[in-house]
């Protein structure tokens, strides 16, 4: 059995180099007599040796003859011969795959090359119909369609574009480089946001691994992938994510070599973290933001978010005075835009907000009116701030209206006023503890003497 394996491998073998040789004596002749103007001649006499070749699996020569079909149309000028040839070749029955890789990377070679972009069209389109649920060629497929792509862009057609390059699945692409597939993930995200479709970018992203991007090499990508989120995110109003994303383009190592896009970068995430509405995410975000060091060399955003973070009732005329032209000058608060105005109408409702949760801390009950005088507010709309946070359970009030008292205290039931004394007795006993292990210390130093 071993000896017929052996002999049907060297056949094999033999066969091979049969059609390699007859294909280097018959190229030649084929490319003379197209170059003499006997394209289809040429093409026609190259066939019976490209089905020979192809029912011997003879994957190396039939290559050759596919490509040198393609090299010949093209050195001819007759791109309508080799589009035509492409198709025929590709559809012959055994067809074998790394043939038809080959040729159809050699027509992608010329492509560059197309007198016009009628011709480049027509070839795209005879490619991308060839290649089509092919797997050996999918890297091929996707390359040309990402460049059909951009030549509709080009002509002012984005929802065709985007349409086109959509239609890709790159994430399941096992042959292509892990940075080309987000490549194209994120032009497909581009070109979502390009046409306003901002719920398919938003699901294209979750595509995109963070694990990669923080890799060195991923760092002009991952730029681009948090640019193209906050603006998805500042569409949807989502200030908290948008003061992540920046936060990450600051955290990249090539913005923190350069001290103007890490100054950019670190005001917008303390400006989207304090127009956020508050809850513990936000706090946490703040919190952390306000312990980075580089704050320090930018004293006004400290500033404004120090005021954040101190339990310090602000008066809006006053933050308005102080900062206000610092902050209109920044593209967030443009007020030449609805979306300018939208943004500073935020940051007085949370500098509102702020200054109900700090007197909900220091006063148990307030007048209407008194909170009213200390919000600076008419009465209406600070009954609508305070009736906004209890709604999303930011703070605890009631109001009694006949007597126009706000009370900021819940009444307690027992198990909480029973868990409440339980705690207080046991911080009692821990510090007459501490405090009678002290006075024995005292005792022992003062007999030792």
């Amino acid at each position: 059995m071993a000896d017929e394996g052996a002999a049907d491998e060297g056949l094999v073998r033999k066969q091979e180099e049969d059609y390699t040789a007859k294909v280097d004596d018959d190229l030649p002749v084929a490319v003379a007599k197209a170059s003499g103007g006997d394209l289809r001649g040429a093409i026609d006499g190259l066939l019976p040796l490209e089905k020979k070749a192809r029912i011997a699996s003879d994957s190396k020569s039939t290559a050759r003859i596919c490509a040198a079909i393609v090299t010949m149309c093209f050195d001819a000028g007759d791109w309508d011969v080799m589009c035509e040839s492409i198709i025929m070749l590709t559809k012959r029955r055994g067809a074998l795959k790394m043939a038809v890789t080959k040729m159809v990377q050699t027509a992608c070679d010329c492509l560059e090359k197309s007198p016009n972009m009628e011709t480049t069209l027509k070839l795209i389109d005879t490619l991308r119909t060839c290649t089509a649920g092919k797997i050996h060629v999918e890297i091929e497929r996707a390359r040309l369609t990402m460049k059909l792509s951009k030549i509709k862009e080009a002509d002012g057609n984005i929802p065709e574009a985007a349409d086109v390059l959509q239609e890709l699945q790159v994430e399941t692409y096992g042959t292509m480089e892990r940075k080309e597939k987000v490549e194209f993930i994120l032009e497909q995200m581009r070109l979502g946001l390009a046409r306003k479709d901002y719920i398919r970018t938003q699901i294209l992203s979750k595509k995109v691994s963070g694990r990669y991007l923080d890799k060195e090499e991923a760092q002009d990508l991952k730029l681009k992938f948090f640019r193209i989120m906050i603006d998805c995110s500042l569409h949807d109003g989502n200030y908290l994510d948008v003061c992540k994303h920046n936060r990450a383009i600051f955290d990249t190592p090539g913005i923190q070599a350069d001290e103007a896009a890490w100054q950019a970068a670190l005001r917008d995430a303390v400006v989207y973290a304090v127009l956020s509405p508050y809850d513990n995410e936000q706090s946490d975000l703040v919190a952390r933001i306000a312990a980075e060091k580089k704050l320090e060399e930018m004293p006004v955003v400290n500033k404004i978010l120090q005021k954040f973070i101190t339990s310090e009732i602000m008066s809006w005329k006053a933050v308005d005075a102080e900062f206000g032209a610092e902050l209109q000058g920044s593209t967030s608060f443009d007020l030449s835009t609805d979306a300018g105005k939208k943004r500073y109408e935020d940051l007085k409702n949370r500098v509102v907000e702020h200054n109900i949760r700090t007197i909900g801390k220091y006063y148990t009950r307030c007048s209407i009116s008194r909170l009213a005088s200390l919000l600076e507010l008419p009465m209406d709309e600070t009954e609508a701030c305070l009736s906004k946070l209890v709604e999303n359970k930011t703070v605890f009030a009631k109001i009694h209206r006949p007597k126009g008292i706000i009370s900021f205290r819940s009444k307690k039931d027992a198990s909480e006023v029973l868990q409440d004394w339980s705690h207080s007795n046991n911080e009692l006993m821990r510090s007459v503890g501490h405090a009678a292990h002290v006075i024995e210390k005292e005792k022992i130093a003062n007999a030792a003497k």
